[in-house]
């Protein structure tokens, strides 16, 4: 069977910017992430495509290697396919694809598969990651007060769900007692070189995230990620006099950083 089109699974023209491939992948990832569509092996395999397919056209030697040979360009000897959705080693899993794009991978490696959509969206999952530090993103709480709130001020409690610190690993994504040991996969090197039939290509090694090194036995809470998905809550001081459509900034309230990088 003929495989489809990159392009058309991810719904977008031959001249599409980096920018908009990012957009269709992230709304095709998450309409057929498999959390989100439980015991549908159709979507599923979908999803295992789409990240093929963005993983071939978002770098540009394999998207002109495409454009040029079509699938061939990612087939081995003997025209077997080496995509992970026939199965094969040419390309990241799928799930890593999905972390690094919304900007969360975990780091520890070995962690297993893809996790909830949610943990995947907050920096939960256990594949690789970069080994370095990462400040942590900044939210927005839209509050809608009365015009009497307005006037005389007032404070608020709110609540929110955030990425925060894993308390059972204190953020180091490992369990106490392990380490971080060389990654046997690209042996501390951080790259592997992998052929994808005319063409080789060098890639961060999809073990340890290009860092070299992989946490011995990731945390059993976060999976290796040094965070997990926790309500908060604060109090907000809204001072006398506020207008429609002010902001009001509350240092180090959010998402807690990655490997001792600073709170959003």
């Amino acid at each position: 069977m003929a495989k489809e089109d990159y392009y058309e699974l991810l719904g977008v023209q031959k001249n599409v910017n980096e920018e908009d491939l990012k957009k269709a992948y992230r709304k095709k990832a998450v309409q057929f992430h498999p959390d989100k569509n439980p015991g549908n092996k159709e979507a599923e395999e979908t999803f295992k495509k789409v990240s093929e397919a963005y993983e071939a056209l978002k770098d540009p030697e394999k998207r002109a290697a495409y454009d040029r040979y079509g699938h061939a360009a990612f087939q081995g000897p003997g025209g077997g396919a080496r995509g992970p959705a026939a199965g094969g080693g040419g390309f990241h899993d799928p799930f890593d694809i999905f972390r690094e794009v919304f900007g969360q991978q975990g780091r520890g490696g070995g962690g297993g598969g893809g996790g909830g959509i949610f943990d995947e969206m907050f920096g939960g999952g256990g594949g690789g990651g970069s080994g370095g530090d990462r400040d942590g993103s900044d939210l927005r709480y839209d509050l809608e007060i009365t015009l009497e709130d307005a006037a005389r001020g007032l404070e608020k409690e709110i609540s929110f769900r955030k990425a925060m610190t894993c308390e059972r690993c204190a953020g180091a994504g490992a369990e106490p007692g392990s380490k971080r040991v060389t990654c046997p996969t690209c042996r501390g090197a951080g790259q592997i070189r992998r052929s994808g039939g005319i063409i080789t290509f060098t890639q961060a090694c999809p073990t340890c995230g290009g860092s070299g090194q992989k946490i011995e036995k990731p945390c059993s809470v976060c999976r290796g990620a040094g965070r997990t998905p926790q309500t908060t809550k604060i109090n907000v001081r809204i001072p006398a006099g506020v207008e429609t459509g002010s902001r009001l900034r509350s240092s180090g309230n959010g998402e807690a950083g990655v490997a001792g990088g600073s709170a959003g």
